[in-house]
């Protein structure tokens, strides 16, 4: 027998927290969120409870936990939308379709009593968090922001009723066999033109003091219609700058400035931290945090993390400078390759800046809408 319960108890939220750790046990591509992050969903102060409601399913066949699922009603989404939406996010589950629609019915029940009329997902609170359903790339390595599945998941979503919303790709981006100056040449002239510069800092304190608070004033301006994207709030400001702290390096950002001083376009990628959170399964242990640090410095994969140009200088090149500043990166000792992370299929313009990359497209992930009954 079927059960699914509201997650109350510190049991039940340990239990939802440690589901998918089991479920992917010695999975090889499988890479969790860092444990006590993970763990700070259940808090009443928690960053996003300030424009948003979210509810947690445990799902038990004859006693045993065989899956889970989380509903956010995302009130700034829905309110700039102009939407009745609920999200579904951190479903798990083993391949039984009676225990996936078990879950998805809670959150549909949940969300009718609300008021909405529409399930999509998998989304979280906001494009910060994990996102989309991996259903291309099952044999790659997953990168610590994004999420890995199983491939029975699709159909267990699909047959349910959800049908495909939008996609986004991912990609790995190499050097050019042969090295083309065409990207640095076009860089230097639009900069020149403009009268643009590159900023600087001393550290990375100094950078985060100096830019952190303008690349999200560009970011609440340019990512405005990118597919489940939300206005930061200061509480998100402040989690995204203690991250910051953690895992950037001067080496692998960007900051593009006018003649005022005024951000114009960024770019921040991050080192590659999926083989050490893989090893200590998310938990920072005092070995597993010195695993992670390690990789910090030494690392063999960049991820791209976030880039934003104004619109007004969102067609004239600015971005080229970025895209140069990103291939330069390619050539420190032992970076293989750097990884993208979602690309939304619609995104033709950055989709277009990696053709001065050797690409190879290794995953796709989807996002699924489904009416309410």
């Amino acid at each position: 027998m079927i059960e699914v319960r509201e997650v109350k108890s510190k049991k039940e939220q340990k239990d939802f927290l440690n589901f998918p750790l089991k479920l992917y046990k010695n999975n090889p591509y499988f890479v969790p969120p860092l444990y006590g992050d993970e763990k700070k969903i259940f808090r009443k102060d928690y960053v996003y409870l300030d424009q948003s409601e979210a509810v947690y399913y445990n799902a038990y066949l004859d006693g045993k936990m065989v899956g889970r699922i989380s509903g956010i009603i995302q009130h700034a989404s829905n309110k700039k939308e102009n939407t009745k939406r609920v999200r579904f996010t951190r479903f798990d589950s083993i391949d039984n379709q009676e225990v996936a629609n078990a879950l998805f019915s809670k959150v549909e029940k949940w969300a009718k009593e609300k008021g909405m009329d529409t399930i999509v997902g998998p989304l979280g609170f906001s494009d910060l968090e994990r996102e989309g359903l991996l259903i291309e790339g099952f044999d790659q390595l997953s990168t610590f922001e994004e999420q890995y599945n199983y491939d029975y998941y699709q159909r267990l979503i699909e047959t349910y009723g959800f049908v495909k919303e939008i996609d986004w790709t991912e990609r790995k981006l190499y050097l050019p066999d042969e090295e083309d100056d065409r990207l640095k040449r076009i860089s230097d002239k639009m900069l020149k033109r403009f009268n643009l510069r590159y900023g600087t800092a001393k550290n990375t304190k100094d950078f985060i003091k100096k830019y952190a608070d303008k690349f999200f004033d560009i970011i609440d301006i340019t990512y405005n219609h990118i597919y489940g994207s939300v206005p930061f709030t200061p509480g998100m400001r402040k989690m995204m700058i203690q991250n910051f702290n953690l895992i950037v390096d001067l080496k692998n950002v960007a900051v593009i400035l006018d003649e005022n001083d005024r951000v114009v376009c960024f770019g921040i990628c991050f080192p590659s931290i999926a083989k050490s959170v893989q090893k200590c399964q998310g938990k920072l242990t005092p070995i597993g945090a010195l695993r992670v640090l390690w990789e910090i410095k030494h690392p063999t994969v960049i991820d791209l993390g976030l880039i934003g140009v104004l619109p007004e200088y969102a067609m004239k090149g600015v971005s080229s400078s970025i895209i140069s500043t990103i291939s330069k990166m390619l050539k420190y000792p032992n970076i293989d390759h750097i990884e993208t992370n979602l690309t939304l299929e619609t995104n033709i313009s950055i989709i277009n800046q990696f053709k001065s990359f050797k690409t190879v497209q290794h995953k796709r992930r989807r996002s699924f809408v489904k009416k309410i009954d």
